[in-house]
């Protein structure tokens, strides 16, 4: 998912997002998959988009709300062109998490939740990633990195 920062916000995507909920409209649970797409073709879910969700589907404004909010997949805000997670899960916490998060704020000039000024990275810390015996992990888009130290990320970030 790229960083959008308004800018796939267009007409040309609205047109897609009101395709995208009449094919679903008529479905059980169409919610969900809505948001999903949309977020796909947004990057992330804003005002705008959540409410011709709402109106779309007939459905309140608060449910669609409730729903971005509760799954963690789904954002409110402009992500990163790559988005860093943190595993904060025991094993990695106590493995030293907490020291490579801080390495990532300080590295990216961000804190947790935030987008680095030139939209290439976003920071989220997250619950297990269920890859314990890696611990401390972090993924970058899909791409796993084990057993780091906070000298490490430097190295990492110059990757990409």
């Amino acid at each position: 998912m790229s960083c959008c920062q308004g800018k796939n916000l267009t007409e040309e995507n609205f047109k897609k997002l009101d395709e995208i909920i009449e094919k679903n409209k008529s479905r059980r649970g169409a919610l969900i998959p809505v948001l999903h797409e949309a977020q796909e073709l947004f990057g992330y879910l804003p005002y705008e988009v959540q409410k011709r969700i709402a109106e779309g589907l007939n459905i309140p404004m608060a449910e669609v709300y409730g729903v971005a909010t509760f799954y963690t997949r789904f954002t409110l805000k402009p992500t990163g062109d790559h988005k860093i997670s943190v595993c904060m899960g025991t094993a990695c916490y106590v493995k030293g998490a907490d020291k490579i998060l801080e390495k990532l704020k300080e590295l990216l000039k961000i804190d947790v939740g935030g987008t680095t000024e030139d939209g290439k990275f976003s920071i989220e810390a997250t619950r297990c990633l269920g890859a314990c015996g890696l611990a401390p992990v972090v993924v970058i888009d899909n791409t796993v990195y084990g057993k780091l130290a906070p000298e490490d990320i430097e190295n990492i970030l110059s990757r990409y």
